[in-house]
């Protein structure tokens, strides 16, 4: 009896195993190497020259029976809605579009067993969207490329390209704001971008502190001062043809908005004040949340938009005082609160990276056809110039 129970057992423990799966051969394989620099749109959009994407793309063949019917690279960009129009619809949801194609077979073509190398170089348009993940959409770029055989079968390779936009630094912006009915006015100082890690400095000055009657001095002391940076996310959810009735018809869709703080901070102390002048100077350092992963400024044709506005805050008591004795001020318990808001670009960092035209050696109808001529001297007297030379050298 225990005999048979073991053989039972064993039995059933080598039917439950399971065959190993081969997965078919396939006739080709493919990989690819990026021969460009990473891919970073200098300055803004509308002045950008884009950036140079090149590389090879590898075919390793294993099978040359196999003839190739087709070979192709598409280059395309996908567009995530977070809060599409219908939640169930992968129209609604997801848009993609080429931007552009390469063909690398014209005709049907045998290829031979070993490795073979197909470059392809694209300038890609400087008002292009950099890649962008936010709450509201996700925009990404990936190269698509198939190898379809004469069997039948598709040999596939993808891979996903980031592309980033950096803003040239220039000069620092200067802006005045006044807040009638007081004298008050600040003159600020901001850089025109600032960058998601790393700090900013930034100045102002408030004038116009005093103001002066026959016998008394009533003045403005700058009690607090706050600052925030806010990121702003716009986007508007398209509709499929299947959908559109919700929004009112084809080509339209839903706007969404989103905005949140990325940094902030209250500062209680730190300025100098000049009464005397009616002037208070302000200094400080400002960084973003990096841990928050701010996004940095987009704006697409698609909807997708992405700002930045810097709000600062000041809160202002009065305070007055006899011209007999200024040093002696009593506050009148009247206060005021003046809010500035500045938009401001966040980009990534240039680094010592420059545009792909400005790398670009001289080209040969760049270089004059001859040397640059010499003017002939005129009425030159030998004699006098020998006289001189002497005349130095006895110096």
């Amino acid at each position: 009896m225990d005999h048979l129970k073991r053989h039972t057992l064993t039995g059933r423990h080598h039917s439950d195993k399971k065959s190993p799966k081969i997965d078919p051969k396939r006739p080709a394989n493919m990989d690819m190497e990026v021969e460009s620099p990473p891919l970073v749109f200098y300055n803004q959009p509308q002045s950008s020259t884009g950036a140079l994407f090149s590389g090879q793309l590898k075919v390793q063949v294993t099978d040359p029976t196999v003839t190739f019917e087709k070979f192709e690279m598409r280059l395309l960009a996908t567009v995530t809605t977070k809060k599409p129009v219908s939640h169930n619809c992968p129209d609604c949801t997801t848009q993609i579009t080429e931007i552009y194609k390469w063909e690398f077979l014209k005709a049907p073509t045998p290829l031979k067993h070993g490795d073979h190398s197909f470059p392809f170089s694209y300038l890609l348009p400087g008002h292009l969207p950099a890649t962008t993940h936010g709450s509201l959409a996700s925009l990404d770029y990936h190269l698509a490329a198939v190898a379809t055989s004469s069997t039948g079968e598709n040999i596939t390779y993808q891979r996903s390209i980031n592309i980033k936009r950096a803003v040239m630094p220039g000069n620092d912006k200067h802006s005045i704001r006044v807040f009638p009915p007081t004298d008050l006015t600040a003159h600020v100082t901001l850089p025109p971008v600032i960058h998601p890690i790393g700090d900013f400095g930034m100045g102002m000055r408030l004038s116009g502190l005093n103001t002066k009657t026959r016998d008394a001095l009533t003045r403005w002391r700058l009690r607090k001062l706050s600052w925030r940076i806010e990121e702003n996310q716009k986007f508007v959810s398209p509709a499929c043809h299947k959908h559109a009735q919700k929004v009112g018809g084809e080509g339209k869709g839903i706007l969404h908005d989103e905005m949140r703080v990325i940094a902030h901070e209250e500062v209680k102390s730190g300025w100098k004040t000049d009464f005397e002048e009616g002037n208070a100077d302000v200094e400080f350092k400002a960084a973003v949340n990096t841990a928050l992963k701010p996004l940095c400024d987009v704006e697409s044709p698609n909807g997708l938009s992405i700002t930045h506005s810097l709000i600062i805050e000041m809160v202002v008591a009065e305070e007055w005082a006899s011209l007999k004795k200024p040093n002696q001020a009593t506050p009148t318990g009247a206060a005021r609160v003046l809010r500035m808001q500045f938009n401001i670009v966040l980009s990534e960092r240039s680094g010592l990276g420059i545009s792909w035209d400005e790398e670009q050696p001289p080209m040969y109808e760049d270089v004059p056809a001859s040397p640059p001529t010499y003017t002939q001297m005129e009425d030159f007297n030998i004699e006098e110039l020998d006289n001189e030379v002497d005349r130095l050298r006895l110096e």
